[in-house]
């Protein structure tokens, strides 16, 4: 994408193509079967027990008759809730690639058997959505004001009058605290929270935190920079407002950050440089966004990348900068950036 077209997206739309966090670049714009099962029967007897409430992290509390049965969800919501044993009607957000397999943010879920309302930015097939008589309707939030990910500007008062919405804040928090909140709502929903394969994932998730916090005291020479590619541009993601950034700040690790007045263009997110410019923070380790909107390390084709100590070194790996928010997921997350950081040559 050009710098004039990028310059003609909002902040929001910035961010859905990738831009946020890095959450990457600015392109054109879960759990096995008898798991899976027992939610489901769990979420029934959850609806059997009588009204339901939850409040999000707008502070707006959702109340229903029963729990709800018919949820439509952000992709990458369903997926968290799937490895909690609670699946979804509908899902809207990235779901599928161009070769119909199971894009990254759509995790374990059969992504076959789901009903997909829009699978790119600005679409949302709102009379499928309708016509799947949802009781809920949960997504993710990326900024203060409350804005739902992924459900459009332009037609979201159209889809917030079929049914209440539930929105989680991925905004300026540290990862463990999304992961409280899902789990939350997946108990609301009939997850059995207290299972032993769920209290094992935690337990995985606290030692893998452990192992970086470790990790990073140990070699805090190692310069992390969390990039993300498109055609034109090569995103560098400031340690501020990313769930996992932050974390991994708070950890110890040493993130490259991107020059404050940059920052302050991107709404705090990100600066971007141009391909000639690539190399202008030195990093040991490259953490590179793994979103299928973005352009993925094998194919970047651009001599100064090549060029990149870390890149030369072999010390690129990947980001994930909108994580499935299940201890499940999220523990490899942090141990991949252990394990590199507990290996880096000092490169930079």
């Amino acid at each position: 994408m050009s710098n004039a077209r990028a310059t003609h997206l909002t902040r929001r739309g910035i961010l859905a193509a990738g831009g946020a966090l890095g959450l990457g670049a600015v392109l054109a714009a879960c759990g096995d079967d008898d798991a899976s099962k027992n939610g489901g029967s769990d979420a029934a007897k959850a609806a059997e027990s009588g009204p339901w409430t939850f409040k999000d992290d707008r502070g707006t509390t959702v109340k229903l008759d029963k729990a709800p049965a018919n949820i439509v969800a952000f992709t990458g919501v369903a997926a968290a809730l799937f490895d909690y044993g609670i699946e979804v009607k509908g899902v809207f957000g990235p779901t599928t690639t161009k070769d119909g397999k199971a894009d990254v943010q759509a995790g374990d879920m059969d992504v076959s058997k789901l009903t997909v309302l829009g699978n790119e930015w600005g679409q949302f097939n709102i009379e499928k959505y309708a016509g799947l008589a949802p009781d809920v309707l949960i997504s993710t939030m990326f900024d203060a004001a409350g804005t739902l990910w992924y459900v459009p500007e332009e037609s979201k008062d159209k889809i917030l009058k079929l049914a209440p919405s539930v929105g989680l804040s991925v905004f300026d928090v540290q990862m463990p605290q999304p992961l409280q909140r899902m789990l939350a709502l997946a108990e609301s929903l009939g997850a059995d929270v207290k299972s032993a394969k769920i209290v094992e994932a935690k337990k995985k998730f606290e030692t893998a935190a452990e192992r970086l916090r470790k990790a990073a005291k140990a070699r805090p020479e190692i310069k992390v920079l969390a990039g993300s590619a498109s055609q034109d541009i090569f995103y560098v993601s400031g340690s501020n407002l990313s769930i996992d950034l932050e974390y991994f700040k708070a950890l110890g690790v040493n993130i490259v950050e991107p020059s404050a007045k940059a920052l302050k263009a991107s709404g705090g997110w990100f600066e971007n440089l141009s391909w000639e410019n690539v190399d202008k923070y030195p990093a040991d380790v490259i953490i590179m966004d793994d979103r299928t909107s973005t352009i993925q390390p094998a194919d970047i084709t651009e001599a100064t990348w090549k060029k990149l100590p870390a890149v030369k070194a072999g010390q690129v790996i990947a980001r994930t900068p909108e994580p499935i928010l299940s201890y499940d997921k999220c523990t490899p997350i942090l141990d991949k950036l252990a394990e590199a950081i507990e290996n880096a040559k000092k490169v930079a």
